[in-house]
Parts: structure tokens; sequence; C-alpha cells
């Protein structure tokens, strides 16, 4: 059931993406023929007075088709009501509103989970904590006498933070420090310990002392006691998770080569989902939140068969004052769509031989 409910909340991000587009056509009284969810063979379909609605095999798709780029519907090239026959502005709205439809379901939905189970908000307190000393490389900690669940309230005299910061305070402590001794202030349990590390030396010339780091956060639910109050929580969460994603392409594209690994396709996403609806259904509301704007970010990027593909020649057909020939864009989103294809089924086959564990 939870791998059901991480694969229908990708169809229903998949779905208000493209209802984006096609209520931003029909309110403009743009043509719209098709509209269907997923790809493959059809499961369902209706056919309106005007589109045709569809439900395909593979739900994590979906596309809004135009009669302009239908050559089984009879249309007059000069219809006023056809896509291409539009201005630049009305299309540009079109290709963008899916963007903002998954942007403005991201916000909703957090502000749901603010007025029902509340948003996860990290309450952090002094120190750092260590979880876990790496058995192997744990020779200086052990002589140190530092164990599993101490936390480091003060480093040479100098304390550590209540804040995410603390970690990398004490890293870069022990980093500059091979073979000088630094004072631990160590809080266990009850007691409060004064220790002393020398940290060894890395062949790079950095001090380690084999252990692993955390912040010392206590995450509590942030319920929304109003109206107003679950609107502010949901903003923030939104702008975090933003933030959040924007930093990770960032660090994608500064150094693709050590990040590219991290990049997941369809089928690890829908993994990380069902472990996360197995939890509680608000983290599978946050996790839908996270997903609709990476979608979102991802549509924006000027690659072909994207949104932000279609835009650049919208921007280009600006500039030119007409549009670029047929040809040229019809290579140029073919070759795209045929790339796209490829980097998904690739991700697929990688993400599914790591989870069966080849």
């Amino acid at each position: 059931m939870s791998v059901l409910a991480a694969i229908g909340v990708l169809a229903l991000l998949i779905l208000v993406h493209e209802a984006g587009h096609f209520l931003a056509a029909r309110l403009q009284g743009i043509r719209v023929s098709r509209f269907s969810l997923g790809f493959g063979p059809v499961l369902w379909r209706y056919q309106g007075s005007e589109t045709e609605y569809s439900l395909r095999a593979l739900p994590l798709g979906g596309y809004v088709a135009f009669p302009d780029d239908d050559p089984e519907i009879p249309v007059s090239r000069h219809d006023p009501d056809l896509m291409r026959n539009r201005p630049v502005g009305d299309r540009a709205i079109v290709i963008s509103a899916g963007v903002v439809a998954n942007l403005l379901f991201a916000y909703l939905i957090l502000v749901l989970q603010a007025a029902t189970w509340g948003i996860p908000t990290p309450d952090y307190q002094p120190g750092v904590v260590i979880p876990q000393i790496a058995s192997e490389t744990s020779r200086v900690a052990r002589q140190a006498g530092i164990e599993a669940g101490d936390v480091v309230l003060a480093v040479d005299g100098r304390p550590l933070g209540a804040n995410p910061e603390a970690v990398k305070d004490f890293v870069q402590v022990i980093k500059t420090s091979p073979g000088r001794p630094v004072r631990l202030m160590v809080q266990r349990q009850t007691q409060t310990l004064d220790l002393t590390v020398v940290p060894e030396a890395t062949p790079e010339g950095e001090g380690k002392i084999g252990v692993q780091l955390s912040s010392n956060v206590q995450v509590r639910q942030a319920r929304a006691a109003n109206p107003v109050q679950a609107l502010v929580l949901g903003a923030e969460e939104f702008q975090r998770l933003w933030d959040t994603t924007v930093q990770g392409f960032g660090q994608l594209a500064r150094n693709f080569q050590a990040t590219a690994q991290q990049v997941a396709g369809p089928v690890a996403i829908v993994a990380m989902g069902a472990d996360i609806a197995r939890a509680n259904a608000g983290g599978l509301i946050q996790f839908a939140a996270l997903i609709s704007i990476n979608l979102a970010i991802i549509n924006t990027l000027p690659l072909p068969a994207l949104d932000g593909g279609q835009l650049v020649f919208l921007f280009l057909e600006a500039l030119r004052g007409r549009p670029l020939p047929s040809r040229v864009q019809e290579g140029v989103m073919q070759t795209g769509l045929v790339l796209l294809l490829g980097l998904g089924l690739f991700l697929i086959i990688r993400d599914t031989a790591r989870l069966v564990g080849l």
C-alpha cells in the first residue's frame, strides 16, 4: 500500500502540472485536443465536446495536446483559437502554467500539513552529538574516552552553539589540529566531563578522530493555531524546501561528477515515498511538496522537450518577430525528447538495480 501511495503522489503531481497547462489554455479560449495522464496503453478514455481525456497504464508522465500538432484533427490554419495563432504572451502563460500549478500546489499542501499534522520544526540544543564511533578509525576517540551518545558542549573552551553550524565549527577545529591536543567539554547523561583528544593526521594533513557527528536537535511538530498561522507556517516551510532544492541543483551544476550519482529517478523516488508513507502521512505530504517543487524547477530548465525549452523558442520568436522554422523546432524537440527518455530509462534501470542489490 505504501508503494501505491507513493505512485499516487507522483501521479497527482503530474496531474496538477498538466492541469495547469490545460486550464491556462481553456481560460484563454485556446483549443485543447487531448489531456492524458500517463503514457502507454489506454486504461480509460472519455471524449468530451472538444477534448479527449484519457488515463494510461504508466502514470509517471502526461501531456496536453493541441489541434495544431495533431494531423488527425481537421482544423483551419487560420483558426484564432489555435495555440500557434495566439500572441507570444498567451502561449507563454500556457507553457508556464504547469510550473506555477506545481508551486502553488506545494504551498497549499504545506498549509494543509501545518493545519493538521504540523510542520516538522527543529529545536536545536547546544553542542554536537556523537551518535556513533567508527569501529575502523576509532582508536583516537577511544583513547580520549569518547563514547557513543556523548554531547560535545565546548571545544578548546569555546561553546558550541544551539544551531546547525555547530557541527561545522567542531569539524573545522579537528581538521586544523592534527597532532595537537584539543580540549572537549562533554555531557554524558547527567555528567559533565573534560576530555582531551589528539586528532590523527590524514594523508592530506588534516586532523580526524574517527567519530560520526550530528546536530543536537529535537524535532517537534509545529501545528498552526489558526488559519493565518497555517498560511505563515506553510510559507516558511515552502521557502525552506525551495532553498534546499535550489542549492541542490546549484551543487549539481557546479560539481556534476561528484553529485550526479545522487540524482534519483522515478523508481528511487517511489521507494523513498513508500518509506515515508510507512512512517506517517504527514511526512508523505511534505514529500509531495518537495517533489512538486523539484518538478517545477526541472521544467523551467531551458532544455528541449521541457517547458523551459519551449519558453526559449518563444523568446527567440519575440526577438525575431517570427517563429523559428518548424523543421528546426521539431528537430530540437525530438532530440531533446529522446535524450530525456534515455536519461529516464537509465535512472529507472540504475535505481532498480540498487534496490534489488545488483
